[in-house]
């Protein structure tokens, strides 16, 4: 009975040099959000006050205001719009085919041995070929239009959703398999039930890292024989040292790359509900 009363007891009040009693302070708690943004936020006012006292030339890396300024005249003559369109399409194009073609391809490695023998070895031969060192290649085999832009996006993304869905597949535990088993389900319905939904975290991991690779080719792509897109936008403001102009392009890919990371996770929120975690509390 002495133990439970002094635990229900209020905490002591914190006491001062002086020897006097003060209430203890309640902290507001801070948004998470708010949180994350506390890192960019210091950084880019640093940036701009380094900028203003003359520590950084204008010629080599424009100031945050001098950015914001020429995002205003590019969305204002509309040149930002269309531009930005034109990246977001040729993403759209080659994330498709090549998230596709990775599951498609993952799936027949995973679940059969024939296509394992088939498919593993050949994606894992192509898989450590330079991306952009097939370039000129590609230029070969599509001509210089938007073929080859989109051929590369899909040579970049369709790998990293292959290797992680296979390995998905493969690391279903084998013990609810066996379950599985013995409860009397056949092949198709265990694959749908059992297989399918555990590859399901390694196939939104794939999906990240194919998301971060398509915007680090589509960058490199588009300055090469393109009239659109951000990355052709950064390559002209190279030829009159626009500095504004390139760190806003840097600026948008990095943003982009931002929201489809949101995206994933918005999606392991809600396909993943059954799976918890260590959350980092």
């Amino acid at each position: 009975m002495a133990t439970t009363a002094a635990l229900a007891q209020p905490p002591a009040p914190l006491v001062d040099a002086a020897g006097l009693s003060r209430p203890r302070r309640a902290r507001l708690p801070v948004p998470r959000p708010l949180r994350r943004l506390a890192g960019p936020l210091l950084l880019v006012a640093l940036w701009q006050l380094l900028g203003s006292l003359g520590e950084i030339d204008p010629r080599v890396l424009a100031t945050p205001g001098q950015v914001l300024a020429a995002a205003w005249d590019l969305a204002r003559t509309g040149e930002l719009a269309s531009n930005l369109l034109a990246s977001l399409v040729r993403v759209a194009q080659g994330l498709a085919i090549g998230v596709t073609l990775g599951v498609v391809l993952a799936v027949a490695a995973g679940l059969f041995r024939l296509g394992e023998d088939l498919v593993d070895s050949t994606m894992q031969v192509l898989r450590s070929l330079p991306v952009l060192g097939l370039l000129p290649l590609v230029i070969i085999w599509f001509g210089v239009g938007e073929e080859p832009k989109v051929a590369l996006v899909v040579f970049a993304t369709v790998f990293p959703v292959y290797l992680n869905t296979y390995a998905g597949i493969r690391g279903v535990d084998g013990r609810l398999v066996e379950s599985a088993k013995v409860l009397g389900l056949g092949r198709l319905a265990l694959i749908r039930h059992v297989v399918l939904p555990g590859a399901v975290p390694g196939f939104l991991v794939g999906l990240r890292f194919a998301l971060t690779s398509s915007w680090l080719v589509i960058i490199i792509a588009e300055q090469l024989n393109a009239t659109s897109g951000i990355g052709y936008l950064m390559n002209q403001a190279q030829a009159w040292y626009r500095t504004d102009i390139i760190v806003l392009g840097l600026l948008i890919y990095g943003l982009l790359g931002l929201g489809a990371d949101a995206v994933v996770r918005l999606l392991e929120r809600r396909l993943l509900r059954w799976r918890r975690g260590f959350d980092g509390n």
